[in-house]
Parts: C-alpha cells; structure tokens; sequence
C-alpha cells in the first residue's frame, strides 16, 4: 500500500470530517474530497471507520512523537515539561479549531477510535512520570501523581479563553510545585 496514496485518504478522511462529522461521512464524500472513485479509496482502507481510526491514530502519533522529542530534549525541565503539555494541548486546538466534528477524534469513549485517544493519555502520563521520575518531585508527591496532576491542568486549559497564553505560566507553577528543590526553575525560591 502507497503510503502518500493512504496519507490522501487520510487528508480527504480531515476534509470530509471537518464539514461532516464522522456519522454523516460517507466514503462517497471521501471518494469526491479526493477527486477519485469509491472503489480507488477502498483500496487503502477497508471503510469509513477503517479511514477515521486511522486517521485518529496518526493525528495521536504526531502529538505524541513531540511529547517525546519534548521529555527527551537536553534542557531544563521546565522547557520539557512545556514541550510535553503543549503536545497534548496543541493536538485538542488543532482539532477543535478546524471544527466542532473534528473535536469527535479526541473522545475517548468513540466506539471506532476510543482506544486510541485511551493510549495517547497513557503514553502521556508515561513520559510525564518519566519525567517526574528524572528530575525528582517535591516532597509527599510521586511522580505518577505529578503526571497525573498536569495532565488534569492542561485538560482544563483546553476549554479556557486563550490556553496558549496560560500555558506558560501555568507550566511554571507547575514545576515551582511539583519538581523537587533542585529541578525547579533558577529563579525560585
């Protein structure tokens, strides 16, 4: 399978989601985003959900390829940790940006792509506790409970007016609370 063929599918899968949502998607509606025939779209998926799974998936993997480049980069913590949240936080306001259908990718409960989104937050928490794990915490908090705390803070910045913005300063009193004395940031006290 030609993956700039499959990549196409995937974009006219974007396209048509956007305009429809998943329910009223067709392969049909697919086919035309494409310029091709139904049948020329079967040949890379097996069908309407085939094509938003896999879509969720790559959407997913992207967000999560730089929450790792971000955990694993050579500097301080507080950037990495950044760089983490801001993965996640970027994926939901891509999506949600693009339209209100699109936001449908992003629930965990979806029958096609659930698991996926279920994934994506675990493997967030992994490199956030990994993280926690190699800078050290504060005390009376472990690192699974620091992971578990920002990403509760950066699900609620998704709905926040300009969560961009509160990012940064959210990022920061994060790591003055949860990183231990000598992980935190030079300017602390």
């Amino acid at each position: 399978m030609g993956t700039d063929r499959l990549d196409e599918v995937l974009d006219a899968a974007y396209d048509c989601l956007t305009r429809y949502g998943v329910r009223r998607t067709t392969m049909d509606d697919i086919a035309a985003s494409m310029g091709v025939s139904r049948s020329a779209v079967y040949q890379y998926v097996r069908g309407k959900d085939d094509a938003f799974r896999r879509l969720a998936g790559r959407l997913h993997e992207q967000a999560l390829r730089r929450a790792r480049d971000a955990a694993t980069a050579d500097t301080p913590y507080e950037v990495r940790l950044h760089g983490v949240l801001a993965a996640k936080l970027d994926l939901v306001l891509q999506l949600a940006g693009d339209s209100p259908h699109a936001a449908e990718l992003l629930d965990a409960r979806a029958r096609v792509f659930g698991d996926i989104c279920t994934s994506f937050t675990t493997e967030l928490r992994a490199l956030l506790t990994a993280l926690f794990t190699e800078a050290g915490t504060a005390a009376g908090v472990t690192p699974a409970r620091a992971a578990d705390i920002c990403v509760a803070q950066v699900v609620g910045l998704e709905t926040a007016p300009r969560p961009r913005d509160l990012l940064a300063p959210a990022t920061r009193a994060l790591a003055t609370g949860l990183f231990a004395t000598d992980a935190r940031p030079d300017d602390t006290p």
